[in-house]
């Protein structure tokens, strides 16, 4: 079985569920994708599927990456992903994997998105300064304050929280809940948030500890 699909983020809803309960979700049109590429063990090394989602056409895809598209069909995709699958002998190129076929309801997925992007934003917004005191003539309210003194250490730490660009960056939800499935539709609801803006491609795969049959 192929343990992931990829999918457009299309935004959030709320559902009732069996007992009474209001469970906010968000709503993915996944897949349905197709087999661009099988990776086995004795060739690549390791056993996987490279999917492609979103057609476009021609003009939107260089030479090399038409050609190697090609052999599975003469759709033309915006995304491709690779994802692990525990039998690749089972598929051939130009197969159609839809939504039905990987997950089912109650399953835990997680789910891996790109954040919106939020611009240039200082210490207090992207990395959560508390600020400067408001009081007794101080001016330094929301500036980031010393980052690196000139006695010691002398010079400014890797990783030291600085204003910058802020969003546009690989986030994952982990364990969230199907709580349902729309196949003829490629639609699949899981409980609570996903990383992205609406139409933002998402990749959902299943946790690593859990082996398909």
């Amino acid at each position: 079985m192929c343990k992931g699909l990829m999918g457009k983020k299309l935004g959030m809803t709320g559902l009732f569920a069996a007992d009474g309960r209001f469970v906010p979700v968000t709503v993915i049109e996944a897949g349905p994708c197709i087999v661009t590429q099988i990776k086995t063990r004795a060739q690549d090394g390791y056993d996987a599927l490279q999917l492609g989602f979103g057609t476009v056409t021609a003009k939107h895809v260089n030479r090399p990456r038409q050609g190697h598209m090609r052999k599975a069909g003469e759709a033309l995709f915006r995304h491709l992903l690779e994802f692990p699958v525990d039998r690749p002998e089972e598929y051939r190129l130009g197969q159609a994997i839809t939504l039905d076929a990987v997950f089912t309801v109650g399953e835990k997925v997680n789910v891996r998105g790109t954040t919106k992007g939020r611009g240039f934003a200082g210490v207090i917004k992207k990395e959560g300064f508390s600020g400067g005191r408001t009081t007794h003539g101080s001016k330094c309210h929301r500036i980031p304050g010393s980052i690196g003194s000139s006695a010691w250490p002398s010079r400014v730490f890797k990783g030291k929280g600085m204003p910058g660009h802020y969003g546009v960056e690989p986030q994952t939800m982990q364990n969230l809940e199907i709580v349902d499935i729309r196949p003829e539709d490629n639609l699949l609801m899981v409980k609570g948030a996903v990383p992205g803006p609406a139409s933002g491609l998402v990749a959902i795969r299943k946790p690593k500890s859990v082996k398909s049959k």
